[in-house]
């Protein structure tokens, strides 16, 4: 990487210097940081820990209102933010539960955490220090608070475009922007707590138990939701009212359901139960719902 000129006031993370090497000279005992950012990760706090554990206060807006809603447990939004691994190595991730924790306790002691309401509404990035009988210093761009977007990644750093603002009216224009935008009710609302939450599912401890559970879960997750259509879709027939239906046991039904589901998407499906759990019977429930179809089909089209 080239060493930025001593007039270039372009940060980029590639021929003019990172933007994190530009804040850590500047980011002291006692410092105010004012940030707005579309992504937070623990790993940026990580890289700048020594210098961020120094500041009086931070006020971080979060330009995206997506992490709040990835607290939604049906998910119904497609973007959040990412207080998470991005493109690290290994070694990192294996730090996971140890930053997050050192990060939950930063945040909670020293910054207020609030979020614009409206989605793609927010574009800028901006990083505005203050220290006590200093002028302020300033720089604003693509930057996010990650460490690619920082330009602190051993490799892989983005190219960004961010500009340093070197006027002192400048810089008080760009506080007294954020100050205005940070205090109004109408635009945006406090997620502190709700990072803080995130972050605990992070670190905390889990049992043994939970973490079997979970992994079930995500490994059989689609198939349940196929097996909750399937149990809607052959209800809108008689396959539950033939005699057939009737003598298996649940386990069987599961299997069956499974089968149609799985005959339905791929056109095929191989049965490997061993040997004395009723595959005849199974089968015979399938091949009764593909000869109550053609009646389902009529059901479904009407």
């Amino acid at each position: 990487m080239q060493q930025p000129s001593s007039s270039s006031g372009i940060r980029d993370n590639h021929y003019c210097g990172t933007v994190g090497d530009y804040l850590k000279p500047h980011i002291r005992d006692g410092s105010q940081l004012s940030v707005v950012s579309a992504y937070f990760t623990i790993y940026a706090y990580a890289a700048l820990k020594d210098w961020l554990d120094r500041i009086g206060h931070m006020d971080f807006l979060f330009g995206e209102p997506s992490f709040v809603k990835s607290l939604d447990p049906t998910k119904t939004e497609t973007k959040a933010f990412l207080i998470a691994p991005e493109g690290l190595k290994l070694a990192n991730t294996l730090q996971q539960k140890r930053v997050a924790k050192e990060c939950a306790e930063w945040i909670r002691q020293k910054v207020d955490i609030k979020t614009v309401c409206q989605s793609n509404f927010l574009h800028g990035k901006l990083y505005h220090v203050a220290n006590d009988g200093q002028d302020a210093v300033a720089i604003l761009g693509s930057s996010n608070f990650t460490p690619r977007g920082l330009g602190l990644q051993d490799a892989g750093s983005n190219i960004e475009l961010n500009l340093i603002a070197s006027d002192p009216a400048d810089r008080q224009e760009l506080k007294d922007w954020f100050d205005r935008l940070w205090a109004d009710a109408n635009l945006v609302k406090d997620v502190k707590a709700e990072v803080l939450q995130y972050l605990a599912q992070v670190y905390q401890n889990h049992a043994p138990e939970f973490i079997y559970y979970k992994t079930l879960f995500h490994i059989f997750e689609k198939f349940l939701g196929d097996a909750r259509k399937t149990d809607a879709d052959l209800g809108k027939t008689t396959l539950f009212d033939t005699e057939i239906w009737k003598v298996l046991f649940d386990f069987q039904k599961d299997g069956v359901k499974g089968l149609i589901n799985k005959i339905l998407a791929h056109n095929g499906c191989i049965l490997a139960d061993s040997v004395g759990l009723g595959k005849t019977y199974e089968a015979l429930a399938v091949i009764k719902f593909f000869e109550l179809r053609p009646f389902f089909r009529c059901l479904s089209e009407s």
